[in-house]
């Protein structure tokens, strides 16, 4: 453990005193920052302060058993409580990813299958948008480019949490990142054969924590186009897009949501930012030789994750062996019991010390 039990108790006290004074709350960011870190030590200091009590109870449960023996089954029912609660808190003590507070940066890109993969793009961008409402997250749609039939050749958005939480929307959606493959009739299948069509996803914690990398203006190509599809007042009517390359990396992001060009080069520069820092994060990850998988290392879209079969109504996460007859539900942004099994492989992998 990186710091002991008595160490978070003090630091988790000390916050509460920040928190609690007007001033600390006069830089927004400074104050979200500390709430995060607050908000992520709750469960443990209540973890901690449960067992306390359980053995203060035990101990005088004890006491009174010794004089009368009818107390000796309440003394049994308090120590059946100890294991459990000691457990939680060892797990609440492994290290945690440090961006499981953090807000996402989504983006899916249609692959083979052409129009059908654009439709299922559209598809997945509906799931997540569903399952984000679910969880009383905001999705913005930053950038994306309709396909002929609707669906999305390529789609870029950003969810976030209304308020700061231990358990952000990356600890939930951190392991979407890859390929998801579809089995289905497309609707362009005029003889009725099942296609096998795939998209990408890609998913980047959005960390307000920009300063780990700088960004030199010379190593960016900054292009501006005007708006198409669907989007604000601007769209199609003025030349708002932007569209940043960074040259070192040949990472490309855009932005035409906003209302004018220069709040979509400052979302872009956002983006890209997050970008780079996941990107220097994982290349600091493989240096390390980490051997467990690293959640930034899901945003490979050379790995397929999942599929999703219409005929058999069927979702298979094949990273975990899950699998579910209920895709529709899913589809409708029902994905609680797919990402709780992704969550417990982990959960598992790091309680073995994997």
């Amino acid at each position: 453990m990186s710091q002991s039990l008595d160490s978070l108790l003090a630091e988790y006290d000390e916050l509460e005193k920040k928190l609690a004074d007007p001033s600390v709350h006069a830089d927004q960011a400074g104050a979200r920052k500390l709430g995060k870190r607050y908000a992520a030590l709750g469960p443990i200091v209540q973890t901690a302060r449960e067992i306390e009590q359980v053995k203060n109870d035990l101990e005088a449960a004890k006491e009174l058993a010794a004089e009368d023996r009818s107390f000796q089954e309440e003394v049994e029912q308090i120590e059946e409580q100890l294991p459990k609660l000691e457990e939680k808190l060892t797990e609440l003590l492994l290290p945690r990813d440090p961006h499981d507070g953090d807000d996402v940066l989504l983006e899916i890109k249609s692959g083979e299958g052409g129009e059908e993969s654009a439709l299922f793009a559209g598809d997945l961008l509906r799931m997540y948008t569903r399952y984000a409402e679910r969880q009383g997250w905001k999705v913005e749609m930053l950038d994306g480019t309709d396909s002929d039939l609707g669906g999305f050749k390529d789609v870029t958005v950003s969810i976030k949490t209304k308020s700061a939480v231990p358990d952000g929307v990356w600890s939930r959606l951190k392991w979407e990142g890859g390929v998801h493959r579809v089995q289905r009739v497309p609707v362009t299948e005029s003889q009725g054969r099942i296609h096998t069509s795939a998209a990408g996803v890609l998913v980047f914690p959005e960390t307000e924590e920009t300063a780990a990398v700088e960004i030199d203006e010379k190593d960016l190509r900054i292009d501006v186009y005007r708006s198409s599809g669907k989007g604000g007042q601007s769209v199609n009517t003025t030349d708002s897009a932007v569209r940043i390359t960074h040259l070192p990396t040949g990472i490309v992001t855009s932005c035409q949501n906003e209302r004018s060009q220069l709040q979509n080069k400052a979302r872009a520069m956002q983006v890209l930012q997050s970008r780079l820092i996941a990107l220097a994060e994982e290349q600091k990850a493989q240096e390390q030789s980490d051997a467990r998988r690293t959640q930034i290392r899901t945003v490979d879209r050379s790995e397929r994750v999942r599929t999703y079969n219409f005929p058999e109504s069927r979702i298979s996460d094949h990273r975990v062996g899950y699998k579910a007859h209920n895709l529709d539900q899913v589809l409708d942004g029902d994905l609680d019991a797919v990402v709780d099994a992704l969550a417990a492989a982990d959960r598992a992998e790091r309680l073995a010390g994997g």
